[in-house]
């Protein structure tokens, strides 16, 4: 250690240890990033599989995560080393393109690289590795193509789409209801899908939950489910074939009372408040409003009744209201 003056006369310390430091390069370095990620492997590898066990995560901040999801815990890992980063990056794209195998994608990388080190120390070069995983890649292809099955499903013919999904539920720790959840889950798929382009919008899927109750309860609803009161308590709960103002704008007296008998609307959603004197008008001409609806529900309420979102009353029409059935 010796000390030293910069230029502006402010005193700092030069480590002589650092010159002894070297980087890794060559073999010694390749066996370095294997054994990180060999670690990353091994730790995903007791949550593999349907008897594969959760794992108890707890962050900084003291917030408790239990899950044998793959993503999950890596999102939870605090990684240093770039290849470790890569394999965070790994289970991200498979979580993001396929939504399952997270944690065997992590695991089967950690298997290769194994495989790999031993080539290594037999004298064979990377570049030659990674040729030879290449082929094979190619050849499991194939023959995955040539042993798979295809079957035609439908809205009605949905048996062995449920059998499929039943299979990405038995490690998770809704196996017990994994029969009804996976028909939930292929009804839902189904319900927005574009069979034709073979697209599906998840973003039109919503999941709620709720507390105090159990998996058993679990149902699909066709339709938008918003968790939110009536402004008054004596308003309607029930609404036959409703006529729906899917409003932006504050909801100002007295422009609702001469709207409404304008448009017809017969449901009002209201993205801000309203006062009681909103409610004083509303409620004599057994109009009933939601109030403080969010902007991506009032999305989702516009695209499944067919409504627009009117920002301003002026633009109100009754070709903009939405239709619904209850």
């Amino acid at each position: 250690m010796a000390l030293a003056f910069d230029e502006y006369g402010r005193p700092f310390i030069i480590l002589k240890e650092q010159e002894q430091k070297t980087r890794l390069r060559g073999i010694k370095a390749q066996k370095a990033n294997i054994s990180a990620e060999k670690v990353i492997a091994r730790v995903l590898r007791t949550s593999l599989g349907p008897k594969g066990m959760d794992k108890m995560l707890q962050s900084p901040d003291g917030n408790v995560t239990i899950t044998n999801d793959g993503a999950t815990i890596l999102e939870h890992m605090d990684v240093d080393n770039q290849i470790t980063k890569l394999m965070v990056e790994l289970s991200r794209s498979q979580d993001y393109e396929i939504g399952d195998g997270t944690t065997g994608v992590v695991v089967m990388a950690g298997a290769l690289l194994e495989q790999a080190e031993r080539l290594l120390e037999r004298g064979i070069h990377p570049i030659r590795n990674a040729e030879g995983y290449e082929m094979a890649s190619r050849i499991a292809v194939e023959h995955l193509e040539h042993i798979a099955q295809k079957f035609d499903f439908g809205p009605i013919n949905i048996e062995l789409l449920v059998q499929t999904c039943m299979t990405t539920l038995s490690s998770k720790i809704v196996n017990r209801c994994k029969r009804p959840l996976a028909e939930i889950s292929v009804k839902a798929v189904l319900s927005v899908a574009d069979l034709e382009r073979k697209d599906v919008n998840l973003d039109l899927i919503k999941v709620e939950g709720k507390v105090g109750g159990k998996l058993e309860d679990t149902e699909l609803v066709y339709g938008i489910t918003v968790d939110k009161d009536m402004s008054h308590p004596q308003m309607p709960k029930k609404i036959e074939d409703a006529k729906i103002a899917i409003l932006t704008c504050p909801f100002e007296p007295p422009k609702p009372k001469t709207k409404h008998k304008d448009v017809g609307a017969t449901l009002v959603i209201c993205q801000w408040g309203f006062d009681d004197e909103a409610n004083h008008l509303l409620m004599p001409r057994n109009l009933p409003a939601v109030r403080w609806v969010g902007g991506v529900e009032l999305e989702l309420i516009a695209i499944a009744t067919g409504g627009r979102i009117v920002p301003r009353f002026q633009e109100l029409t009754p070709e903009k209201l939405g239709r619904g059935t209850r």
